[in-house]
């Protein structure tokens, strides 16, 4: 398999991290955005909507990664990255909803590109943008954490989930955009519990071949 990805997108992140938790070997293909190579009629080609990551399977090519890591839970179920009960996915998608529906799609990229361009955001602009959606969103994944009687190590349990694949690259963007996690000690707690795993630490946007 090859994955199209850019080393400090937070949702190639998410789905390394998936990647790495099921065991799978993929050939990196790196597509620069800063260079906006996304933008090329060769990546257009790959996946029309001209985003990573893609992952091309060998029979298909996958886009989104909320459906490329559900695919990847279906086709590759061991270990799983759902709770096996119907109550226990709820909460675990829940929680990666809150990032990927919530905080990433107002603060990503093409996002802070316009605010950039079109209103002329200096860079503490940014910050405070960005800071402001994901504390929101992790406030309230704070509270549906404290709320758990039954919490673990991880996002749901003792160990990790899709909520924890979509949670981290969300603190590292946080770290980017110098958000203070120290409000959050349940959200930094996992955060410490997922950098002990190699699938982690391999996921990590400063690991990739492409990190500037």
């Amino acid at each position: 398999m090859k994955l199209y990805n850019f080393w400090r997108s937070g949702t190639s992140h998410r789905t390394r991290i998936a990647l790495n938790l099921k065991g799978l070997d993929t050939e990196y293909v790196a597509v620069h955005l800063g260079k906006e190579k996304h933008l090329s009629d060769e990546f257009k080609a790959v996946n029309p909507q001209q985003l990573v990551p893609a992952l091309d399977t060998g029979s298909d090519v996958l886009i989104q990664s909320p459906a490329i890591i559900e695919w990847l839970e279906e086709q590759y179920p061991t270990p799983a990255l759902l709770p096996a009960d119907a109550a226990g996915r709820q909460k675990v998608r829940a929680l990666a909803a809150i990032v990927g529906c919530d905080i990433h799609p107002i603060n990503n990229r093409r996002i802070l590109e316009y605010l950039r361009k079109t209103f002329g955001a200096d860079d503490d602009a940014i910050n405070a943008w960005c800071g402001t959606w994901i504390s929101a969103g992790f406030d309230a994944y704070e509270a549906l954490l404290a709320a758990d009687t039954q919490r673990g190590r991880f996002s749901y349990g003792d160990a990790p989930t899709i909520a924890d694949c979509y949670l981290i690259p969300q603190v590292e963007s946080a770290r980017r955009f110098k958000v203070d996690l120290s409000r959050w000690p349940l959200i930094s707690a996992i955060d410490a519990a997922c950098g002990e795993l190699e699938a982690f630490k391999q996921a990590a946007p400063s690991a990739q071949p492409d990190a500037a």
